[in-house]
C-alpha cells in the first residue's frame, strides 16, 4: 500500500556543483536552485499527459532553464530545434491560460 501525497516534500539535489532542491507536492513538482524562489515547475497533470515536454520548451523560452553552452550543437541540429521550439510557442500560445497559470 502507498501512501497518499498530503503535504510538501523537500529534498536536496547536487548536479554538476550546483544544489537544488526539489519539491514535491499534491500540485505537481518544483526544482528550484538553492536559495533561490523561482525555478521549474511542472503539475502532475501535464507531466501525465505528455503536455510536460510543452511546459520545459515554454521555460526554456522565458530563459527559466539554462540553454546548452554555444557550440556544443552543429548549425543544422539547431536550426531543427529553432523550427521546433517556434512550433511549441505557437501551440503554447493557442491554448487557455488556466487559472494555475496565472
Amino acid at each position: 500500500m502507498t501512501t497518499p501525497l498530503e503535504k510538501t516534500l523537500k529534498r536536496a539535489l547536487t548536479l554538476k556543483g550546483s544544489e537544488y532542491v526539489v519539491a514535491i507536492s499534491p500540485g505537481g513538482l518544483k526544482i528550484t536552485e538553492k536559495g533561490k524562489r523561482n525555478g521549474l515547475e511542472l503539475g502532475w497533470e501535464s507531466l501525465i499527459s505528455g503536455e510536460a515536454a510543452l511546459a520545459v520548451a515554454l521555460q526554456a523560452s522565458v530563459g527559466k532553464v539554462a540553454a546548452p553552452p554555444a557550440g556544443s550543437s552543429d548549425k543544422a541540429g539547431s536550426r531543427g530545434d529553432e523550427r521546433r521550439l517556434k512550433r511549441v510557442k505557437k501551440r503554447i500560445a493557442a491554448r487557455p491560460v488556466t487559472r494555475s497559470q496565472r
